[in-house]
């Protein structure tokens, strides 16, 4: 696992570095590589016979490399509706994943579910003039990645921190696309929240999976 975290640092470093230079044909390809580094992170931090939450985990990391990649080879009309379906099936993926833990997460503090739907609630009516006939759309990717954010939170502080970068993170991709805010150098400040996001929740994955899995005591007499 070592190494494959030595790969990410590398591939992460050398990404954010041309998203600063605007280097954009080394952007594109460190882009492709973080998701399978990520992966590979995570199969090795893990052993044999993976339950679910790896396996969904890594449904979701897999989802979200063609995020990552398939908007590419779209018609620019085209890439961002492509982002955004692979991603809802990843946050969906995600959320079911975490689902198990739920009754460790902040839904068993309904108080502090305010915030994160604050948050979905902003950004949708920040981003509905523009939206148009994709507001539906908006709306049901932001429910989506509220409920992941949410049960994230079951997987301990790591995660759901994980889980809230990512909010942020997808808020600002939704900002600049309609066209409500785009910061300096906006493709950095994306894949930096991008990254840390994912890195957080595999990272808290691999360690509930270490967990010692509790045995079943066979009733006698």
């Amino acid at each position: 696992m070592r190494l494959a975290l030595l790969v990410v640092a590398v591939v992460s470093s050398v990404h954010l570095g041309a998203q600063l230079l605007g280097a954009v044909m080394i952007s594109g390809v460190t882009q492709v590589l973080l998701m399978p580094a990520l992966a590979m992170v995570l199969w090795t931090g893990t052993t044999a016979p993976r339950g679910r939450l790896v396996v969904l985990t890594l449904g979701a990391l897999g989802l979200s490399w063609v995020g990552d990649a398939v908007p590419r080879l779209l018609p620019e009309s085209q890439s961002f509706v492509g982002m955004l379906a692979a991603f809802l099936v990843a946050h969906l993926l995600y959320a079911a994943a975490f689902w198990p833990r739920r009754h460790r997460s902040v839904l068993a503090r309904p108080s502090l579910l305010v915030p994160y739907v604050a948050a979905a609630v902003l950004i949708c009516a920040l981003c509905a003039g523009q939206a148009g006939p994709l507001l539906p759309a908006i709306i049901v990717y932001a429910a989506a990645i509220v409920i992941m954010a949410v049960l994230a939170t079951g997987l301990g502080a790591r995660a759901g921190i994980g889980g809230a970068v990512f909010v942020v993170s997808d808020s600002l991709i939704a900002l600049d696309a309609f066209g409500v805010l785009t910061l300096p150098v906006q493709g950095f400040w994306v894949m930096s929240t991008y990254m840390l996001a994912q890195l957080l929740r595999v990272l808290s994955v691999r360690r509930v999976a270490a967990e010692p899995r509790p045995t079943r005591v066979a009733r006698t007499g």
